[in-house]
C-alpha cells in the first residue's frame, strides 16, 4: 500500500522499529530450516572471498591509509591483508573490498547487495567480543533481514529516487546484527536502529566510482556504531523508521508496511539471496552470459560484424557506459561486459582490469555492441542476435542468466569463486583451509581461527 498523506500514514503505520528490533533480538537460535542455515554459510563464505579478493585494490590502500590516520587500537583485522585496527574502521574497510568488485551477493527482488554492510559489521564485533560462530550466523540471517525487508518496503522508488539501496537499508541491517550479537535488550536495539535510520548512506550518481563501495563499508561502520551507542545509552526515536518524518516516508514515495510483517519470522529473505558468477551489475549478467552462449556457439571476434541485444530499460539505465574509461567504469557498460563475455568466455575480475577494458582488440568488440530498449523484455532477460561476416546470424535468448535463483551457482560453484579471488592474497593452501572454516562457522567456538586464516602472512 502506497499511502499518500502523512495524516493517513501515520495512522497506519505499524510500529516498525519495534517490531524489527523485537525480531532481531528475540527470535530463536538456529530458528529456521537447514536451507536457511546453508544459505547463510553460503553467503558468509561468498562476501569473505570478494573481501579478501580486493584487499590490494587501490580503493583498500587508500581507505585504510585513511583509518590510520586516526592510530586506530587494534581491535579487528582488515581481511586480506596484516593490519589490525579498531572494530570500526575494520567494518568500514572490508565493507569496502567485500563491495569493490561488484562481486557479491544480490537480494534479487531488491537489488540490495546485503552482506556488505551486515556480515563486515558482525565479523569485526565479533573478532573483538570472541562471539561464538553460532552467534555470528544468527546475527547475520536477521541482520539480512532486516535490511531487506525494510528494502522491499521502499523498492522500487527508493531506488528510483536515486538512493543506492545497498548503503541505505544496510546500516539498519548492520545496527540489527550488533545489537543481537551484544545481546542487547529490545529497547535498546529500537535504539540502535533509530540511530541507524538517521544515517542513510548512498547516492546513485557515485556507481563507477569509488564511493559505490565505500556505502555498504560506511553502512557497517554507522550500523556497528549505532548499536554500540544504544548500549551506552545513547536514545533515538522509536519511530524513526515508520514516523511520517522518519526513514521510510523521507527517503520513498511508497512503505508498504506489510513488507516488513508478513511472514516475520517465518520468511527469511536470506533464501532469495543470489551470488554473482561475473563481476559487475546483476543486470548486465543476462547479457554476458548470452555472449559466452554465442560464443560456445561459433561467434568469434574474428567473424563478428555486430551484437544486437533488447533489454530492460533498467539495463541502459544502469549500465549504458560505452566507452568506460577503467575497470570501475567497464562494471557500468553493458558494452563491456559483452564483448568480455565474447572474447574470454567469462567476466570476472581479471576481465575488469583497466588494461583489459582500454585493450584494442577489447573496445573493437564492444564497439560492435547495439542495445535497444524492449521492456518486454524482463530485467533478468536478454535477447542477442550476433550478426556474422558472411550474413549468417546466430541468436540466444537468455530468460535467466547463470547466478540466479533459477539457474543458481552450486557450492562447488561458490567455491572456485572463492578461490578466484583468496589464492593469489592468501595462497591456495590457506585459502581452502578458510572455505573449510566458512563451511564449519556455526560450529566454531569463536571467530578466532577464521580470522587468522583471512590474514594476509598467516601461517596455513
Amino acid at each position: 500500500m502506497a499511502l499518500n498523506t502523512q495524516v493517513d500514514a501515520d495512522r497506519n503505520a505499524p510500529p516498525v522499529t519495534r517490531i524489527l528490533a523485537e525480531h532481531a533480538i528475540n527470535h530463536p537460535s538456529r530458528g529456521w530450516s537447514d536451507e536457511v542455515e546453508h544459505e547463510a554459510h553460503r553467503t558468509f563464505m561468498n562476501w569473505l572471498g570478494c573481501a579478501v579478493g580486493a584487499a590490494r585494490h587501490e580503493a583498500a590502500e587508500a581507505a585504510l591509509q585513511a583509518v590510520q590516520v586516526l592510530q586506530p587500537a587494534a581491535q579487528a583485522t582488515v581481511l586480506g591483508r596484516a593490519e589490525r585496527v579498531d572494530i570500526g574502521s575494520a567494518a568500514l574497510v572490508n565493507g569496502i573490498t567485500s563491495h569493490t568488485f561488484d562481486f557479491d551477493d544480490t537480494h534479487l527482488k531488491t537489488i540490495i547487495h546485503p552482506a556488505g554492510p551486515v556480515c563486515s559489521a558482525v565479523l569485526a564485533l565479533a573478532e573483538h567480543t570472541g562471539a561464538s560462530g553460532r552467534q555470528i550466523i544468527d546475527a547475520i540471517v536477521l541482520g539480512v533481514d532486516v535490511s531487506c525487508r525494510v528494502g522491499n518496503m521502499v523498492y522500487p522508488h527508493h531506488y528510483d529516487r536515486g538512493w543506492h539501496i545497498t548503503g541505505t537499508t544496510g546500516g539498519l541491517g548492520a545496527a540489527a546484527a550488533c545489537a543481537r550479537l551484544l545481546g542487547l535488550d529490545v529497547e535498546q536495539a529500537t535504539m540502535a536502529l533509530g540511530i541507524a535510520a538517521s544515517q542513510p548512506v548512498g547516492l546513485r550518481e557515485q556507481f563507477g566510482t569509488m564511493t559505490k563501495p565505500f556505502h555498504p563499508g560506511a553502512a557497517a561502520q554507522a550500523g556497528l556504531m549505532a548499536a554500540l551507542m544504544a548500549q551506552a545509552g545513547f536514545t533515538a526515536s522509536p519511530r524513526a523508521i515508520e514516523a511520517p518524518r522518519g526513514f521510510a516516508q523521507v527517503v520513498s514515495t511508497k512503505f508498504d508496511w506489510n513488507e516488513i510483517t508478513d511472514e516475520l519470522g517465518k520468511r527469511f529473505e536470506i533464501s532469495f539471496n543470489a551470488y554473482k558468477p561475473f563481476a559487475c551489475g546483476i543486470v548486465i549478467h543476462p547479457s554476458i552470459d548470452a555472449c559466452v552462449q554465442l560464443r560456445q556457439q561459433g561467434v568469434t571476434p574474428q567473424n563478428l560484424q555486430r551484437i544486437d541485444l533488447k533489454v530492460h530499460s533498467l539495463v541502459l539505465e544502469l549500465t549504458g557506459k560505452k566507452e568506460p574509461a577503467d575497470g570501475l567504469q567497464g562494471k557500468f557498460s553493458v558494452y563491456h561486459g559483452c564483448a568480455a563475455g565474447l572474447i574470454f568466455g567469462r567476466a570476472s575480475e581479471d576481465e575488469y582490469a583497466d588494461e583489459i577494458v582500454n585493450r584494442p582488440d577489447v573496445v573493437e568488440v564492444r564497439r560492435k555492441v547495439q542495445a535497444i530498449v524492449d521492456d518486454s523484455i524482463g530485467e533478468a532477460s536478454v535477447i542477442a542476435e550476433a550478426t556474422l561476416t558472411d550474413g549468417r546470424t546466430v541468436r540466444v535468448h537468455v530468460e535467466h542468466a547463470i547466478g540466479s535463483l533459477q539457474r543458481p551457482m552450486t557450492d562447488a560453484d561458490l567455491e572456485a569463486k572463492f578461490r578466484g579471488m583468496a589464492d593469489a592474497i592468501l595462497g591456495a593452501g590457506q585459502a581452502s583451509e578458510l572455505i573449510a572454516a566458512c563451511w564449519k562457522l556455526a560450529q566454531a567456538a569463536d571467530a578466532g581461527q577464521l580470522v587468522r586464516l583471512a590474514r594476509a602472512g598467516a601461517a596455513a
